[in-house]
């Protein structure tokens, strides 16, 4: 049997839901998923220019295990990218080290170490979504 997949951390999460693909209709139903964690990965490789053994250390995973998802975003990013398709960021085996919050009246994001949050820092809204919730669904 196998061993039980091990959650991924994340420090940070996108600032956005997801990539919509300009100039070509009706491809609702051709979405690809980007996984968070795979997300996470190309954030850190990419854009922050870590090593793979300094992302892994990051995403508290093994340097394989990094590869591995390495390479499953890329994919998934080339197949958006070269069949026209929305590239959607949800789920995966992911936690976040603080509590994470997006204001839904100033779309503010926010984290806060504390278990609950009542009001958005900027604009004292209550109507706030956990988006440590949100992502790991």
């Amino acid at each position: 049997m196998p061993r039980k997949k091990r959650f991924r951390r994340i420090q940070v999460p996108p600032v956005i839901k997801g990539m919509s693909v300009y100039g070509v209709r009706g491809r609702k139903s051709n979405e690809v998923i980007l996984h968070i964690e795979e997300y996470e990965a190309i954030r850190l490789l990419d854009y922050q220019n870590l090593t793979q053994e300094e992302a892994a250390v990051f995403m508290d995973v093994s340097r394989p295990t990094l590869t591995r998802i390495y390479e499953e975003a890329r994919n998934k990013v080339a197949t958006a990218f070269v069949e026209g398709r929305d590239l959607l960021f949800r789920g995966g085996d992911i936690y976040f080290d603080k509590n994470w919050y997006k204001c839904n009246s100033c779309h503010a994001s926010f984290s806060d170490y504390s278990e609950v949050v009542k009001n958005c820092p900027v604009c004292n809204s209550d109507d706030l979504l956990s988006l440590n919730e949100y992502y790991s669904k």
